[in-house]
């Protein structure tokens, strides 16, 4: 992974994760091969900040129905991280 812009996807805009970037942390869809420490470097060097703490975790895709439901499929698995920034930082992202 060299790019933090490889690593960090998107930011996830949900209710949930508005209401703890007021706490100070912030939630983004990651590079499945990315490592805790590479989520610190892209964060740091992408917005500037100090980071404290990160947290990964994978999530399942769902089953979905298709086509009339007479076919299942099923969505793509994904990593989340939840990026806790040090007092006094800050991210603008919406």
């Amino acid at each position: 992974m060299n790019s933090p812009y490889e690593i960090l996807r998107k930011p996830v805009v949900t209710e949930k994760s508005m209401a703890r970037q007021q706490k100070g942390t912030y939630t983004f869809i990651v590079s499945m091969e990315a490592t805790k420490t590479d989520v610190r470097r892209a964060v740091e060097k992408m917005y500037n900040v100090k980071v404290d703490l990160v947290r990964t975790l994978l999530v399942k895709g769902k089953l979905k129905r298709m086509k009339n439901m007479l076919m299942e499929g099923r969505r793509k698995d994904w990593k989340k991280a939840y990026v806790t920034l040090k007092e006094g930082y800050r991210l603008d992202i919406i």
